[in-house]
């Protein structure tokens, strides 16, 4: 059994003395794991770093078997936000929260496009607002998307300003007012597009965060990788002093 595809690197965990058990998501794969021989080296641990694109070959004698990958880099993201404290978190949230939540060889390529794109984005411009929509489209992308077209209440679909725990679709300023302490606020960015206040990205990622946890993480018994945590409270102490980036 072997195949060729493009993959962002995910993680590489060691194996051995010298390879390494590298988890791609593939576009035409999934997310995938091989062992790297030789991927501990120093040459080799500059390609294999979280974010990367890499051209991938997989080969194993059955399907089911690890395998073994040898990989050469197509474009090196992460050496591109290194500096950047704000972007290389989000670069490392991202790849271990793909790399927690998705279920092994089930194909993703929507993802794994969507995915790539903001991969990009993180090098110059924005990203916070789309970090928060990138995992938005996370848990559609699973199967838990959120109904923000219509309120869960009225059915109106016009001033939608909440969301609600419970059922994950939105609700009116009207029918949610008097419960307003145990709704979720929802960002107009994450309904309509267009621009984002540093409190609507901070809102948005706690809105995300709670369906992650309740609907993929917490039924495994898990919780939300401490890459993606502490990228929020980065992200928080940026919104607090006033210092997020919100215009590139």
């Amino acid at each position: 059994m072997d195949w060729t595809d493009q993959g962002i690197v995910l993680s590489a965990r060691r194996h051995g003395e010298s390879s390494v058990i590298l988890s791609l998501l593939t576009e035409h794969h999934g997310r995938h794991a091989g062992v790297v021989r030789g991927g501990q080296s120093r040459r080799r641990r500059g390609v294999l770093q979280p974010g990367n694109l890499v051209a991938a070959s997989w080969r194993a004698r059955l399907e089911e078997h690890l395998g073994q990958y040898t990989v050469e880099l197509e474009f090196g993201y992460a050496a591109r936000v290194f500096d950047r404290a704000d972007r290389l978190a989000a670069l490392s949230s991202l790849c271990a929260t793909l790399d927690e939540c998705l279920a092994e060889r089930e194909q993703h390529e929507s993802l794994f496009t969507m995915t790539l794109r903001i991969i990009a984005a993180l090098e110059q411009g924005p990203f916070a607002a789309r970090y928060a929509e990138w995992e938005l489209a996370l848990l559609s992308e699973l199967g838990f998307g959120l109904d923000l077209t219509s309120c869960a209440a009225t059915g109106v679909v016009d001033d939608l300003v909440y969301v609600s725990p419970r059922s994950g679709q939105a609700v009116s300023k009207a029918a949610g007012e008097p419960y307003h302490d145990k709704l979720f606020r929802l960002p107009s960015f994450l309904r309509e597009g267009g621009n984002a206040t540093g409190r609507d990205i901070l809102d948005g990622l706690r809105l995300t965060e709670y369906f992650l946890n309740r609907h993929v993480f917490q039924p495994q018994g898990r919780r939300l990788p401490d890459a993606r945590e502490r990228l929020h409270g980065l992200l928080r102490k940026a919104v607090e002093n006033n210092r997020l980036d919100l215009d590139g």
